[in-house]
């Protein structure tokens, strides 16, 4: 299949991307105009005009490179700390604290004087702007990292193929020894991001053990994503998993095409993945289009090179390195990709937790109820003794 596809053809590939990119990782969202009943020229002209509304994606810091261990550009930002600010769990979150003591406190040994600095790690098909909400929250409160993953937002792609959570485990390594070389840090990771971090742990314990202070978990799994059914009947889901291997082989092979269908698809592809990231109604339609403007931005191509990293994904081990640590797992009630369910068994496993689930809210819960998560983050901190709230 070449160029001369006609439009059928290359619209069977964006159907074809567009449950890739649902079943792969949901981390994906439509907009309100797919409701709309008008032609496709005015539904693209409402598109345009949502991508011109709000500051989403605009918050900028000091850029800077990391390197990692197979050569790889990472890019990252970081912003400074000022102030101090508060603490609480918003839009009625139900909260479950961890029986065991809160942790560590305070700066780690040998630190000196070093803030703490906390690093945020997205998720699939997604970016380092993902945070947006967070970001401008503790902008000036707390030293703040924030990354893309390789293949995502500003990182290179790298050389590696397929990319497995262990790989981004070294990832992170190497954008902390860059950005964050000394002093305590908070790390925070969102899905694929949660994923990074548990590997992470699982590489370098004696990181965690000497530097780390807290680790938030956002709508993550320590494993078993094989038995998510994304609220369809788990014998067509499993069907579809055995085949979508090869399915993604051939659709990266051409990626210009399946891309062509995407875009003829935009409408299809929008509602599908807004199922798989948004629970409420009232979710600002800018807010949803700059989600789906995120995975518009990843190739079909790296979809399918990080894919098989996700049914071999088993972490539940590594997360023994934080029982100490003040830590949070949160997630929406109604989140289809990583289930709460996950996040709860992360919460069993370590003691020292607070499980936070969200109501009326999907995968993408930092976008959705934002307040919930700034708020939930902050006094993961202040647990940590080294929150807005410590002076």
């Amino acid at each position: 299949m070449g160029e001369t596809t006609g439009g059928g053809g290359w619209r069977r590939a964006g159907f074809a991307g567009a449950a890739i990119g649902v079943l792969a990782a949901g981390a994906a969202a439509g907009v309100a105009v797919e409701r709309l009943t008008v032609g496709r020229s005015v539904r693209q002209k409402a598109r345009l005009a949502l991508d011109a509304t709000g500051p989403y994606g605009t918050l900028r810091g000091t850029p800077g490179r990391a390197l990692a261990d197979d050569g790889t550009v990472l890019a990252y930002e970081t912003d400074g700390t000022d102030g101090a600010g508060g603490t609480g769990v918003a839009d009625g979150a139900r909260v479950v604290d961890g029986a065991g003591e809160a942790g560590r406190t305070g700066v780690a040994e040998g630190s000196g004087e070093v803030p703490v600095t906390v690093v945020f790690s997205h998720g699939f098909c997604l970016s380092q702007d993902s945070w947006h909400y967070q970001r401008e929250a503790l902008r000036g409160r707390v030293r703040t990292v924030f990354w893309d993953q390789r293949g995502h937002g500003r990182s290179a792609r790298g050389p590696e193929e397929p990319v497995t959570i262990d790989r981004l485990g070294r990832d992170l390594k190497a954008v902390i020894d860059a950005a964050a070389p000394e002093g305590p840090l908070v790390l925070v990771g969102h899905s694929m991001g949660g994923m990074t971090v548990m590997a992470l742990a699982d590489r370098h314990p004696e990181l965690i053990r000497d530097r780390v202070v807290g680790v938030a978990l956002i709508g993550t799994s320590a494993g078993r994503l094989e038995e998510v059914s994304y609220g369809l009947p788990l014998a067509g889901v499993n069907a579809v998993r055995r085949v979508l291997p090869g399915v993604l082989r051939a659709l990266g092979s051409q990626a210009e095409l399946v891309e062509k269908g995407r875009r003829a698809t935009a409408d299809l592809f929008a509602g599908l993945v807004k199922k798989y990231s948004f629970a409420s109604k009232d979710v600002d339609p800018a807010v949803v289009r700059f989600a789906e403007r995120m995975i518009e931005s990843v190739p079909v191509d790296v979809v399918a090179a990080f894919y098989p990293a996700f049914g071999a994904h088993d972490k539940l081990a590594a997360l023994a390195a934080f029982r100490d640590l003040p830590a949070l797992a949160l997630a929406g009630d109604q989140d289809l990709v990583t289930p709460a369910s996950h996040t709860e068994a992360i919460a069993e496993a370590l003691p020292g937790s607070r499980l936070v689930v969200v109501p009326d809210a999907g995968h993408l819960v930092m976008l959705e109820r934002p307040g919930a998560v700034t708020d939930a983050l902050t006094a993961l901190l202040a647990r940590a003794g080294e929150g807005p709230d410590n002076g």
